[in-house]
């Protein structure tokens, strides 16, 4: 059956008999986790084998933000607590191969439930003045920085069997609000913006996936979101940015859109949005949101199909304690 163009959440920790029923009637192309789904590593794996289940799909992706720091569903007592991006940043020459272990880390625990995407790296560079939204999420203020640590933790994830997402493209850096709760307006000049915001994605644009931002940006579109906006899709993210792979929105149920569901939904596919994601589990919102979702066909099917295709099995023999140690280790001396 084909899949269409969506990812969904749902309530809990286990999957009522309405969810199972609406997932294999809409067949989701994914789905994704939030920490009131987290239970002990047995009932996420649990979870994510009934996800699957429900689509017929064994390497149906399912998604998750597990970045470290305040952006972790997945945490102690079960699994480690991982420091935060800027913690990278901080630890100058260190900092790439400190930060690829932790991913490599991150992917192991994900990959032992289940699950084979994750939210991250963060490529927004945070601006003087700025809301926290993003704050110590970043790896820091220098674009070039924060370019090589993010590409260190894609690389990390990808060797543990975990596809990265790199968000929030074209950059959330300098939002001057939360857009879970309003919606940022950047006022920036076009060259500004391609000198820092634009540019760790310019530098990753070769990754399988990335989020939107739910951000105008008055120098391109005046009048819509990235997410929306077919100008900001076309001319920077496919454009200047030159990312072609598989690019999905940031969470449909935001503040930062304004409208029903079914309209939120339709302005980002007429944008040009190739998947969208609706993360709440409120069976009401998600029933909206499928009405509204195509099939997943043409040139988004290519990308998503290249995005999965880069799904490697872990092959590097990791010695999960001795890696631990050497992780913490690394951190202490800093």
């Amino acid at each position: 059956m084909t899949s269409r163009a969506l990812i969904l959440g749902c309530a809990g920790k286990s999957l009522s008999p309405e969810e199972a029923a609406f997932f294999r009637d809409v067949q989701p192309w994914g789905f994704i986790l939030f920490k009131r789904n987290i239970g002990t590593p047995e009932e996420v794996r649990a979870l994510t084998d009934a996800l699957r289940a429900c689509l017929g799909r064994t390497l149906a992706p399912i998604l998750i933000d597990q970045e470290g720091g305040r952006v972790q569903r997945m945490g102690p007592p079960h699994w480690p607590a991982y420091p935060a991006g800027g913690r990278y940043g901080r630890l100058n020459g260190s900092a790439t191969a400190v930060a690829r272990l932790g991913a490599r880390l991150m992917a192991h625990d994900l990959a032992e439930v289940g699950i084979n995407v994750d939210c991250a790296p963060v490529l927004d560079v945070p601006a003087p003045g700025s809301h926290d939204i993003i704050g110590d999420r970043a790896y820091g203020t220098n674009p070039d920085s924060v370019a090589a640590i993010a590409r260190a933790v894609a690389e990390g994830l990808m060797a543990g069997g975990v596809l990265p997402v790199m968000k929030h493209i074209p950059g959330h850096g300098r939002a001057a609000c939360d857009s879970h709760h309003g919606l940022p307006v950047v006022e920036a000049s076009r060259e500004a913006l391609a000198a820092q915001d634009f540019r760790p994605f310019r530098a990753l644009a070769d990754l399988p996936m990335a989020m939107s931002a739910h951000v105008v940006f008055t120098a391109i579109d005046p009048e819509r979101p990235a997410t929306q906006s077919p100008t900001v899709i076309r001319d920077v993210i496919r454009g200047a940015i030159g990312f072609d792979g598989l690019l999905m929105t940031d969470d449909l149920s935001m503040h930062a859109l304004t409208g029903t569901f079914r309209e939120r939904t339709e302005r980002a596919f007429a944008a040009g949005i190739d998947i969208g994601l609706h993360c709440n589990g409120a069976m009401d919102e998600m029933r909206a949101v499928a009405e509204a979702v195509p099939l997943l066909a043409g040139r988004a099917a290519e990308r998503a199909a290249a995005a999965l295709g880069r799904l490697a099995p872990t092959g590097d023999g990791l010695d999960v304690p001795q890696a631990r140690a050497q992780f913490a280790a690394a951190l202490a001396a800093a």
